[in-house]
């Protein structure tokens, strides 16, 4: 996900033919499209959109609204953030990562009603919501998660086993993380390509998947059932993974995939950074 120096790529607002097997729709329109959420409540699927450097505090990103069918609802829905990424719903608000802080949303009206400060945040990136309504965001750039309790952020988990965390989804009573690995350089390329985690949130322990280790620059995380599926920015490759198994390629997009969502069944919302697009993959 993570260009540092990047130009916008817009598209033209529309539908797009679709260009992967399974796919149902791509629809364009988008800059730089990070994160895609799947809202259940209001049958839509919000999308962060960086508008500029991914580190940028330079007030151009904002979040859009797109139909189940692929059409833009809302180009501008809730204006007024820098470079928006990972998004996580809980108690009726939107919390977005942006940058050093954590932006809330009134869901319902996309009003941007505050913005929570993380103290010595560097690279705030993805973010998921617990059973209980706890909402965890990571720190790519300082192997840290941290947990939103009410109005404050909090220190959850700092950990060099980590490895750059950018995916995060809540699992039950852990938190599965795709990590993008060790010895980031400039270009985002790393010197140890990052895997899959799980961090009990319970004990706080981190443990590696077997057998998901060390295979990809990983961005955005999901999991439906016993299988995960993760992206790699880098290549723009799509993975599934099952316990005992090792991770599988399962769909190939130009470099830029990211932060994905899910309906929960069997639809995946994959936002396409640098093409500008958002897809939608009906899986096996």
């Amino acid at each position: 996900m993570k260009r540092l120096i990047t130009s916008a790529f817009i598209a033209a607002i529309g539908i797009a033919a679709p260009a992967q097997a399974g796919e149902l729709w791509r629809a364009t329109g988008f800059e730089q499209p990070e994160s895609a959420l799947f809202d259940a409540a209001g049958n839509r699927i919000i999308v962060s959109n960086i508008a500029g450097n991914p580190g940028d505090a330079d007030g151009n990103g904002y979040l859009s609204v797109l139909s189940l069918d692929g059409h833009i609802v809302t180009q501008h829905w809730t204006d007024g953030m820098d470079a928006p990424k990972g998004m996580a719903i809980s108690g009726g608000k939107l919390y977005v990562a942006d940058i050093t802080k954590v932006r809330v949303v009134d869901l319902a009206s996309g009003k941007l009603i505050d913005s929570i400060v993380v103290p010595h945040a560097v690279f705030l990136n993805d973010m998921t919501s617990d059973r209980s309504g706890k909402v965890y965001v990571t720190d790519m750039l300082a192997d840290t998660i941290y947990r939103i309790d009410g109005d404050r952020a909090e220190l959850f988990v700092k950990d060099p086993l980590l490895a750059s965390p950018n995916g995060v989804f809540a699992d039950g009573g852990r938190l599965i993380v795709a990590s993008w690995g060790k010895g980031i350089r400039a270009d985002f390329s790393t010197a140890e390509p990052g895997g899959l985690l799980a961090v009990d949130l319970a004990s706080k322990m981190v443990s590696p998947l077997p057998g998901a280790q060390k295979f990809a620059d990983l961005d955005g995380v999901i999991a439906i059932g016993d299988t995960i599926y993760a992206t790699a920015y880098m290549t723009g490759t799509l993975y599934r993974y099952k316990p005992g198994g090792a991770p599988e390629a399962v769909a190939h997009f130009k470099p830029g995939s990211a932060d994905i969502g899910t309906d929960g069944k069997s639809i995946l919302y994959v936002p396409l950074m640098n093409e500008g697009e958002v897809a939608a993959l009906k899986l096996d």
